[in-house]
């Protein structure tokens, strides 16, 4: 059973940053990959971010590259987003996810609950 809580979103202006985290219960976090997903109404959840198991590859949507960065603290069963210069388009419930197995853009196997972002022009 793997849990994941996120917290950090809010209500923030274009151009600011803020910082999405993320803790997980369960067993085996040091080898999970783990990534960031994002929704909004209407729209299908897309993959924002990942990292692998060690923390020493990402992955980014282009549409954030540059701008998100994601990282983990693996003795803290924690893994971050970092979330710079923000755009009305990044507004969304942002999602922590886990893998069972390796890092996939196109889905995850576990998921958080989610925390919305707002992001205003």
């Amino acid at each position: 059973q793997v849990e994941l809580v996120e917290s950090g979103g809010g209500l923030v202006q274009a151009g600011n940053s803020l910082r999405l985290s993320c803790v997980t219960s369960g067993r085996d976090f040091t080898y999970r990959a783990m990534g960031w997903f994002r929704q909004t109404p209407g729209k299908e959840r897309e993959f924002v971010a990942g990292v692998n198991w060690r923390g020493d590859s990402t992955r980014y949507a282009d549409s954030v590259k540059g701008r998100f960065t994601i990282s983990r603290d693996s003795p803290k069963n924690m893994v971050f987003l970092q979330m710079n210069s923000l755009k009305p388009e990044d507004t969304a419930v942002y999602y922590c996810a886990a893998y069972s197995g390796p890092l996939l853009e196109s889905r995850a196997d576990y998921w958080g609950q989610g925390t919305q972002v707002i992001v205003s022009s």
